[in-house]
């Protein structure tokens, strides 16, 4: 098979891979994607390399916080924050879809 390695990888981390399954519908473009952390160390880490050397450590972390502040304004707001508590209490989700368990 050309692709055996790939395809063992996929189905050795299958569970892993689909794990966004288990949460609200609403929040899964948000957990599909690392996009949010990457752009926003990216920016950061290209500051930092342009002005290496010219700042002490106060400085740095003045820097990079206000970068970061800057960046928070472009982030997206959460879809369905008001599953979030559902999420916090471990409410069981199967396909985004709530499960609700009868009492027997």
């Amino acid at each position: 098979m050309k692709y055996e390695t790939a395809v063992g990888k996929l189905v050795k981390d299958r569970d892993e891979l689909l794990a966004f399954y288990d949460f609200p519908a609403e929040h899964w473009k948000h957990i599909r994607t690392t996009n949010p952390i990457e752009s926003v160390f990216a920016t950061v880490r290209n500051r930092t390399r342009k002005t290496k050397g010219c700042l002490n450590r106060k400085t740095a972390l003045a820097m990079v916080f206000r970068l970061m502040m800057s960046a928070k304004k472009k982030w997206r707001k959460i879809s369905g924050p008001n599953r979030l508590p559902e999420v916090i209490q471990g409410v069981a989700f199967k396909d985004g879809i709530k499960q609700v368990q009868i009492a027997a």
